[in-house]
């Protein structure tokens, strides 16, 4: 091996384009007027440039960008799948580190109906988008014969916009094997077009609602003490290891862990293969609730002293990893493999926007009436970028964090894990013919209508006040 071959610096390349990318994105949005106020998370401004100068790349010179040989172009995977291999990953490894976290707080009755709601409200949100894209896709599959499209394409409208570019992709690439052509680009160009929604949107709700003088723009306080970057009796910043080195070590052992589980389970059940790895990020949260459950129990019977887990690092982490999750991801689109989608993926964009957003500020009007602005930007920028999104929306108002808008962003993930995830296994069954698509449509319609009777259950299922005696009954 020869350390001048483009091989062995294609991978270093691809990360070093992506982050720069990012970069050029922040300087974009100092240099342009107005751009910051629109706020495009930069991760999708770097990789919206790196696809422009792809999209260049191919149809001038016959091949993606990142398909030329200094990105690993003539090695066992091309660029662009390296692309698709680090959005994957990514995925998986952010949602680990966000897992691993650890939280002391205790709610109240009420806290805790507030939580378990907005995990409600977002497992809807994704029936919503899945129940539109499916009517959408099945219309359009039947009128417009388009090539490659398949009816249960609409159902990644609720993994674009609800959960973001990796698994967009990842059920994208398994409707491939169903007939999709182009399905994982189809994935990540909604994904995309979920960004541009939650920040338009979100911007204009904004100063709709500012101008109504029904919300104030709230600057963020800095944080200035310890206790920002981390807790009592914890491990020391600088030892024999690196405190950053002790928690990425955790993150990657504990995804490591996954993917042993995850191909163990494949031996077992090969017909599951596909689901199984889709379901690396899912794997992965699980695994983190045993390993904070021992690495407490340790700390408790005093063989571990200090406190290895710190939330501000493992917070670092996970934004490390979405934000390249994001730009790869972007950065991977082929639009020529879309081209002739174009129209459906317009129509699930703004139908979708149209949708989320009415349903959205439904809810919040009704069981988040004391913060229902705060949690409509954090709801909607969550449910058409990812969580993320969602936090730099609600920063805009609620800079402080004064009201329980970003508590219930974060911990709503359990519940809605318990209502989600046998719902998801839908989307497998989805693109094995028409009538799967149509009775999956028809499955999703029925379940958004019985959790939202479970949402509203305490203003359907209010008892009555009796009424006061007459004056004949006194």
């Amino acid at each position: 091996m020869s350390y001048s071959d483009l091989n062995v610096w294609s991978f270093l390349i691809v990360i070093s384009v992506l982050l720069f990318s990012m970069l050029f994105g922040n300087i974009l949005r100092h240099v342009i007027p107005g751009l910051k106020k629109t706020l495009i998370p930069v991760s999708v401004m770097g990789g919206a440039v790196l696809l422009i100068i792809s999209t260049i790349t191919y149809y001038c010179a016959g091949d993606y960008l990142f398909n030329l040989p200094a990105f690993g172009g003539n090695g066992t995977f091309s660029g662009m799948q390296l692309l698709e291999m680090i959005t994957y990953h990514t995925l998986g490894i952010g949602f680990v580190a966000s897992g691993m976290r650890t939280s002391k707080k205790k709610f109240n009755k009420e806290r805790a109906g507030e939580v378990f709601n907005s995990g409600l409200t977002t497992v809807n949100g994704y029936l919503i988008q899945a129940f539109v894209g499916l009517v959408i896709t099945l219309i359009a599959a039947y009128l417009l014969h388009a090539d490659g499209l398949i009816s249960a394409a609409g159902i990644l409208l609720a993994f674009g916009f609800g959960q973001g570019t990796g698994q967009a992709m990842n059920f994208g690439k398994n409707f491939e094997d169903y007939g999709f052509v182009g399905g994982s680009n189809f994935g990540l160009t909604i994904a995309a077009l979920g960004f541009l929604v939650a920040c338009i949107v979100g911007v204009i709700y904004i100063n709709v609602m500012r101008r109504k003088g029904q919300i104030s723009i709230v600057e963020r306080e800095k944080g200035n003490s310890l206790s920002d970057y981390e807790d009592e009796n914890e491990i020391s910043v600088v030892s024999s290891m690196d405190k950053f080195t002790v928690q990425v070590a955790i993150v990657l052992a504990v995804y490591a862990a996954s993917f042993g589980i995850m191909y163990g389970l494949t031996k077992l059940i090969p017909s599951f293969e596909t689901t199984l790895f889709g379901f690396n990020f899912f794997i992965g949260v699980l695994l983190t609730i045993p390993v904070k459950a021992v690495l407490n129990k340790l700390h408790e019977k005093k063989i571990i002293k200090k406190q290895i887990v710190n939330n501000f690092m493992m917070d670092r982490i996970g934004g490390f990893a979405f934000d390249l999750m994001i730009v790869a991801g972007v950065a991977a689109i082929q639009i020529p493999l879309v081209v002739s989608y174009w129209s459906v993926l317009l129509i699930m964009a703004v139908v979708g926007a149209l949708v989320t957003a009415f349903y959205v500020n439904f809810v919040c009007a009704k069981q988040f009436g004391a913060y229902r602005h705060e949690q409509f930007l954090a709801f909607f920028g969550m449910l058409t970028g990812t969580a993320s999104t969602g936090m730099i929306l609600l920063r805009e108002i609620d800079g402080t964090y004064r009201t329980p808008a970003s508590e219930n962003l974060i911990f709503q993930n359990v519940p809605a894990m318990v209502f989600g995830f046998p719902l998801m296994f839908l989307a497998n069954f989805a693109p094995k013919s028409d009538l799967s698509a149509l009775i999956t449509c028809i499955i999703v319609g029925v379940a958004f209508v019985a959790l939202n009777i479970l949402l509203f259950r305490n203003k359907i299922f209010r008892r009555r006040k009796p009424a006061p005696p007459t004056d004949g009954e006194q």
